[in-house]
């Protein structure tokens, strides 16, 4: 299975953060906003993101729908081998495939546990039942590619359909999954890297509302096709209180003209203006 092609337009970027331990509270998830920083520093943009718990049912469902359009997601966890860990086994159910034992992860996990055994000055034995067990964590739907794991080797994976989405699995363990999805995004998804420079300029708006100004954003997204026009409403800011921040966004060759557009619009309504802000 291979990954999305350059032929394709760019697709969504999701992602899927499993596991009790963050929907219960005990672990503070970290993967979400990383994702976004990882992206975002390619020009790239997170489009959806799920929390999943431990729950075979709910995994094998949430990676039905990540595989049934084309996109691109990247599930954090699960992908261990003891009785918790439901990722892999969930994946072959979402995609219909058996699961086996990949040939270039066993060679890693073994090389890993070779390492293991040399840190601790003792002599590796490839047929203990810990080890043979260690081999599950490579375990996975056939046809699967490898992600290579920088911190101890223990890989990671990819699935693809050919006319649906492209699940990149990774462990729970920022030291490890964050390296990876820097990896798999260079690698496989350049073609897309927005490498030009894009700024955000803005005004703090009190007194409106933002169905008011509905009408106003529509217009200035058709009179500038580049620019992203953005609303973003708060009732408790700790500076301003209840207003809005209504800015435009792109190219900064753009965002001048649009932006004087946007003050223009905004005139007719009489509205008060607090400060312009510039990112």
């Amino acid at each position: 299975m291979n990954a999305l092609n350059a032929n394709h337009a760019m697709p969504e970027f999701g992602a899927i953060i499993i596991g009790d331990e963050i929907l219960s509270g005990k672990r503070a998830d970290k993967h979400l906003p990383k994702v976004i920083e990882l992206l975002s520093e390619r020009g790239l943009t997170l489009s959806w993101a799920d929390y999943v718990g431990d729950s075979p049912e709910r995994i094998s469902a949430t990676l039905k729908r990540a595989f049934a359009t084309p996109q691109v997601v990247f599930s954090f966890g699960g992908i261990g081998a003891t009785p918790d860990d439901h990722t892999r086994q969930c994946a072959g159910k979402a995609l219909g495939l058996d699961l086996e034992l990949h040939p270039e992860a066993e060679i890693l996990i073994r090389e890993r546990m070779q390492d293991t055994a040399r840190e601790q000055g003792t002599v590796y034995e490839p047929d203990r039942p810990d080890n043979i067990h260690r081999l599950n964590m490579g375990v996975f739907p056939s046809g699967a590619g490898i992600i290579t794991n920088p911190y101890n080797k223990i890989p990671g994976f990819t699935c693809s359909l050919a006319d649906g989405g492209t699940v990149h699995f990774v462990p729970g363990f920022p030291v490890m999954a964050w390296p990876m999805v820097a990896q798999v995004l260079d690698a496989q998804y350049a073609q897309w890297f927005q490498t030009e420079k894009r700024i955000e300029k803005s005004v703090i708006l009190f007194g409106s509302m933002e169905a008011m100004l509905t009408p106003l954003m529509e217009a200035i997204e058709a009179q500038h096709p580049q620019i992203k026009v953005f609303s973003l409403p708060s009732v408790d800011h700790p500076q301003w209180g209840r207003h809005i921040e209504l800015g435009v966004k792109g190219p900064p060759e753009k965002v001048d003209n649009a932006f004087q557009d946007l003050k223009s619009g905004l005139e007719p309504f009489q509205l008060q203006f607090g400060p312009e802000l510039v990112r």
